[in-house]
């Protein structure tokens, strides 16, 4: 049997997320949208914030929106940890009670959220690409389905929860004028908690980021082979981009899931988008957001990539890259990393 939570404050709350002490990009953007929906509710906007030495990153908040960041600050906090997580957050929304919970679609979010929501016996809607208010004002959250969008409501419990990937929503300018309050957390940390972080290992790599890249190249099942992958690897290299993929790319085993783009990877925002040897789902863009250019690269005319592109190259991708990637440093691009 459950009960629900009755006498929300109408608060709009953001679970905010931060690595070595800085925010992540996709809480400053979810920031910025959870203060367009509470002044549409004329509702408080909160942030709640996990970590250690946090103060700016709080301020920082506020700048980007927040009337409350609620902090909890401790050594053992500066690291992700979701029981601990877990207790302090539901402890504070039972106490707060918010009606919308907004949360970033990352490797944090995707565990973290089903546990709050479960705990706090509401639903929650994974990888949102859209937040608007509808009838009543219950948040219509919105995800890509069945070629088109669907709305999903949650009218009966509160809080309304929503995951969003980074990308989906602008980040707003910072106003340092602006006023806010921190409130610190008291944090219990238990003796023995059943998740300890005994070390973190930093993986090295060369690529772009894709949450920042201005430039992405992003190939598909039509690079051919992994030879052919690590060919357009290297053009994205030479032009200092963020390399991207497809579904079937990561399932060949030729690129890491956190470089898919689309609706269960990141959405991203780049000026300039290329891609290789995709046809052009709505699952993979989808999650491209606001390119200035996009150029396609596909050896079937009829392909339904070049609907969605500005200029399109209808050409094999592994006659067509290996040609670019010579003409490319013949001009003198040539990247340094080892």
């Amino acid at each position: 049997m459950t009960t629900e939570i009755k006498n929300h404050n109408g608060a709009v709350w953001v679970l905010a997320e931060q690595k070595n002490a800085s925010l992540q990009a996709v809480s400053l953007q979810l920031t910025g949208k959870a203060r367009l929906l509470a002044d549409q509710l004329e509702v408080p906007m909160e942030v709640v914030l996990f970590g250690d030495n946090l103060e700016a990153s709080a301020k920082t908040l506020i700048a980007a929106g927040a009337d409350t960041v609620y902090l909890a600050e401790s050594a053992e906090l500066a690291g992700y940890q979701p029981v601990i997580y877990a207790d302090i957050f539901v402890n504070l929304a039972r106490t707060k009670q918010p009606d919308i919970v907004l949360m970033g679609s990352t490797c944090m979010g995707r565990e973290l959220a089903p546990i709050l929501a479960a705990r706090l016996e509401t639903g929650l809607t994974a990888h949102c690409i859209n937040l608007v208010l509808g009838e009543n004002n219950i948040l219509n959250q919105q995800i890509p389905a069945y070629g088109g969008l669907i709305s999903i409501l949650c009218p009966a419990r509160k809080p309304q929860m929503s995951t969003v990937a980074g990308g989906v929503f602008p980040t707003p300018e910072l106003n340092q004028s602006r006023s806010g309050t921190i409130k610190r957390l008291e944090v219990n940390i238990a003796q023995d908690p059943r998740v300890r972080v005994v070390e973190i290992v930093k993986e090295e790599r060369y690529e772009q980021s894709l949450d920042a890249a201005e430039f992405i190249v992003a190939g598909g099942a039509g690079t051919g082979d992994l030879e052919g992958w690590n060919t357009l690897k290297e053009l994205s290299r030479v032009l200092n981009a963020g390399l991207g993929c497809t579904r079937p790319v990561v399932d060949e085993g030729w690129a890491e899931l956190e470089t898919m783009i689309g609706q269960s990877g990141k959405m991203v925002s780049p000026k300039f988008y290329l891609g290789a040897g995709l046809s052009g789902e709505l699952q993979h863009m989808v999650g491209i957001k606001g390119a200035q250019l996009m150029i396609a690269i596909n050896n079937d005319p009829k392909s339904p990539v070049f609907e969605q592109v500005d200029y399109g190259v209808v050409e094999d991708c592994s006659t067509f890259i290996p040609l670019l990637l010579e003409k490319l440093k013949e001009s003198g691009l040539r990247h340094t990393s080892s």
